[in-house]
């Protein structure tokens, strides 16, 4: 029985195909998942830098703490980054140390990241992101 080489392949690229494309689309849905979360990780943490820093020039505690929110909230949508919930909490202990000593605020940015568009099996549909960052206050500025 002679057999042609090309009768016994047939439908082999059928099945590649089948197997092929969907481990593909897979592994560029993981792409696309690690570069959002890696994108808006760097955004939460840029964003809670600038509330560390904006915390720390305020004249007082309680500006110090709605300046930071304000200043996240603007970071945050400047970078294009839709929290579902952000929460934006400052510790501004240090403005009560006395002038000369060296004191710090230091701002917690959490934003939970929506990623039920990328609609891969298996994960999650939001992510919750956070960071911390801290600025030193003038030390010798009046309090």
């Amino acid at each position: 029985m002679n057999i042609l080489r090309g009768e016994r392949d047939r439908g082999s690229a059928v099945i590649e195909t089948v197997i092929g494309v969907p481990a593909f689309m897979l592994f560029v849905g993981l792409i696309f998942f690690a570069g959002r979360i890696a994108i808006a990780n760097q955004a939460v943490e840029s964003a809670a830098n600038e509330a560390a820093r904006t915390a720390s020039i305020a004249r007082t505690q309680e500006q110090a703490s709605s300046d930071a929110a304000a200043a996240a909230a603007t970071s945050l949508s400047n970078q294009g980054v839709a929290c579902v919930s952000r929460e934006v909490s400052v510790d501004t202990t240090g403005f009560a140390a006395p002038a000369g000593t060296p004191a710090q605020v230091t701002a917690t940015v959490t934003c939970q990241i929506n990623l039920a568009d990328l609609a891969l099996p298996g994960l999650p549909g939001t992510r919750t992101l956070s960071a911390t960052m801290g600025s030193a206050i003038d030390s010798y500025r009046e309090r």
